[in-house]
């Protein structure tokens, strides 16, 4: 791990590299500066992720839509959201983040996530269709004080982006700007309704500078006031316009189902998200946990296979559309697998429990009783790592979903509770509610796995593949060398 100084030197030199990039986009040779800090990136991610540097240096060839909409972004994002959420996301996160959440798993001997997701509240400002989160009568929250001690214990690890659910995460704005202000070296994106975006809140994003959003959306007007009532819709556009009028980067968070799937992948629909201004767009597979959970929902096997080419064409490195698309559930191959669990994120509850993922509801820790090393050395954190991966098919990655009968047996043997709010569920029972679409996708999971790798096995990848006790003494060794970005 760095020391302080060593590290303030690095996110100095960082500053200024990336004042130096972003002076080139917006100057009178984008083309070049953009070659420049691709460069730099790969060199980067060198050491962590070096696929990642291969792909994005195919992405932005000379004249590439990705090029073009770098170029757009750099000249119409305020400049202070642009360089902050840039040294703040690349350096802190994606680079000293990852190195230092890498040695922290080997010192504790744990899993230490690079993204933390947690609940400032679950109230709600909205009453959608089949949500109790609007029901304030039960309404639960997180102190500002525990958010503060959350994100100071979570940085001593390396952690430095965070992300925030809800219920409606802006009902607690002031005390979201109060964090982005004090911890001013982090990222922090919200996962919101749109509908308390105001000219109050770009005022704030464009003075931190390190706060995201990213807005749900059920599709055109019809589609999404249906669930979400009346004249949502509208208001969602309204914050779109007033986010791109003051420089102020977002995208849409949308959960796909049965009965929505192609409407929210349709031409028209991403034609209006680039109209709009939205620079990406998180698809979340419906999941069929909690109160009311209804598995017909869940995409049929058809619906999935089109969902796997389809958001792989609209982000291709030609043709498509200039939005960045990322689906959870058929993106697992460029993560590896299953994220959850620590291995880089997990979810903390307005209660303060700590589960694995969003969709998995059951935990051995809670931020109020332990310190949160010790929320992340829970048992059943440990049989996530223990059993990880679950397969060598990243087209089945969820424990929960493709993987049904895994969750039980990793719950059971850490003596996991459940953390439902509502109606605590028997994991048994979830279980076999997702067994029969695990049966059902699973041959078609196979065939496509099969037509990309053909052994059956993703291409080794000797950075990413490596024990991560090997990979943090290697890191640390750099680290000892001093690695600091001169151009």
């Amino acid at each position: 791990m760095q020391n302080k100084i060593q590290h303030a030197m690095e996110r100095k030199a960082f500053s200024v590299a990336i004042n130096k990039a972003i002076d080139g986009v917006t100057g009178d040779n984008p083309e070049q500066a953009i070659d420049t800090f691709l460069d730099m990136g790969g060199k980067l991610l060198a050491g962590t992720a070096p696929d990642m540097a291969n792909s994005l240096r195919q992405a932005f060839y000379p004249g590439s839509k990705w090029e073009n909409m770098v170029i757009d972004m750099a000249r119409r994002i305020d400049r202070n959201i642009l360089h902050t959420s840039l040294l703040n996301g690349a350096y802190e996160g994606a680079f000293r983040g990852l190195r230092e959440t890498t040695q922290s798993a080997e010192k504790y001997q744990c899993n230490v996530p690079w993204i933390i997701l947690f609940d400032p509240t679950t109230a709600c400002n909205c009453h959608c269709v089949g949500c109790w989160a609007a029901d304030y009568s039960r309404a639960v929250s997180l102190t500002f004080e525990d958010m503060d001690s959350l994100v100071s214990q979570a940085k001593e690890l390396g952690t430095h982006f965070f992300m925030m659910t809800g219920g409606e995460p802006m009902i607690r704005w002031k005390d979201i700007v109060r964090l982005a202000e004090k911890h001013d070296d982090c990222v922090f994106g919200l996962f919101t309704n749109g509908t308390l975006i105001d000219q109050q809140v770009c005022d704030d994003c464009r003075r931190t500078g390190n706060i995201l959003f990213s807005v749900s959306l059920e599709g055109g007007e019809e589609a999404n006031d249906g669930r979400r009532g009346e004249g949502d819709f509208n208001k969602v556009m309204a914050a779109f316009d007033l986010m791109r009028e003051n420089g102020i980067p977002f995208g849409v968070s949308t959960a796909y189902t049965r009965a929505n799937v192609e409407s929210v992948t349709s031409d028209e629909y991403f034609q209006m998200l680039v109209d709009k201004g939205a620079l990406w767009a998180w698809y979340f597979h419906y999941m069929p946990v909690g109160e009311g959970a209804n598995a017909d929902l869940m995409p049929t096997v058809e619906q999935r296979e089109y969902m796997f080419h389809r958001i792989r064409d609209v982000r291709g490195y030609e043709g498509g559309y200039p939005i960045m698309t990322m689906d959870f559930q058929n993106d697992g191959e460029f993560v590896k697998g299953c994220i959850a669990g620590g291995r880089a994120y997990c979810h903390v509850t307005a209660a303060g429990d700590v589960e694995p993922c969003v969709f998995i509801h059951y935990s051995n820790a809670n931020i109020h009783d332990q310190t949160w090393i010790e929320c992340l050395q829970q048992p059943l954190f440990q049989q996530y790592r223990a059993n990880y991966p679950w397969n060598d098919n990243m087209l089945q990655p969820c424990p929960m979903l493709e993987n049904p009968a895994l969750l039980p047996k990793m719950v059971h043997a850490a003596n996991a509770k459940s953390t439902e709010y509502v109606t605590p569920e028997d994991v048994d029972h979830l279980s076999a509610r997702t067994t029969p679409y695990a049966k059902t996708w699973a041959p078609k999971a196979r065939e496509l796995w099969l037509e990309e790798h053909p052994s059956g096995k993703m291409d080794a990848d000797a950075v990413a593949d490596m024990d991560v006790d090997e990979k943090a003494k290697i890191l640390e060794k750099e680290d000892q060398e001093g690695f600091v970005v001169t151009e």
